[in-house]
């Protein structure tokens, strides 16, 4: 996942870990020869444009707007036809009311209309303070949540480790964040909730409380849910 970063100081760009403080919990259950955390890519303005989520200070929200809003009085300038143009007067109208164009509710086909397009404020945009810049940690995990990702675990063995996914993935569309094997030979999804897993005191103390779930491939992932895939090798 890219984090497109636009004049945040204090904030390093490059890979950072997503300290999820529920695979820690996770981790004192469950012994692993290794902790994983999720990781994100955080990239500047001249790289904006390719992030998936964007975070600005909240003063320069303005600056933000004002940019696609140039954008878009430009493409109205060269006479586009009547569909995109249609589209682009529908933007201009919410980016001169200082709105985001993600709260447009754009159709799949709009958004095909405008792939090829340099907007900014499509992307899902969290604002933060300087003081929130200050605490990478938890501006991060905040920043998923906004933008609408989640995190499935998991325990045991070699590794324990959160995935990152958006969130209403299925179990089939999580599976491959792992491998694409997994994916092509997916049986069932092996579930347990992560209050389950937490009040139980472990994988093996829910297994045997009965809070083990078989899942099909359509099953919506949950938040921090801990999983274990069957898989056809």
């Amino acid at each position: 996942m890219k984090i497109g970063v636009i004049e945040v100081p204090g904030i390093v760009l490059g890979k950072q870990n997503v300290k999820d403080s529920r695979l820690d919990q996770a981790d004192k259950l469950v012994q692993a020869k290794k902790k994983t955390y999720p990781q994100v890519e955080l990239v500047g303005l001249e790289e904006a444009l390719e992030a998936d989520v964007l975070i600005i200070l909240k003063d320069n929200r303005l600056d933000l707007i004002l940019k696609d809003l140039e954008f878009v009085e430009t493409r109205l300038s060269r006479n586009p036809e009547e569909a995109e143009k249609i589209l682009l007067n529908k933007m201009k109208a919410v980016l001169e009311k200082e709105g985001l164009l993600s709260s447009l509710g754009m159709s799949e086909q709009e958004k095909e209309l405008i792939s090829g397009y340099g907007l900014f404020t499509v992307k899902p945009v969290v604002e933060v303070s300087a003081e929130e810049a200050e605490n990478p940690g938890l501006l991060f995990v905040r920043v998923l949540k906004e933008s609408g990702y989640i995190c499935f675990l998991t325990v045991g063995d070699k590794e324990n480790r959160a995935w990152l996914i958006k969130k209403g993935s299925n179990a089939w569309e999580a599976s491959g964040a792992i491998h694409s094997d997994i994916q092509k030979g997916f049986i069932r999804a092996e579930i347990i909730s992560f209050d389950d897993f937490i009040q139980a005191g472990g994988e093996t103390q829910a297994k045997q409380a009965g809070k083990m779930r078989l899942e099909t491939k359509e099953y919506i992932m949950q938040d921090a849910d801990l999983v274990n895939f069957r898989f056809n090798k």
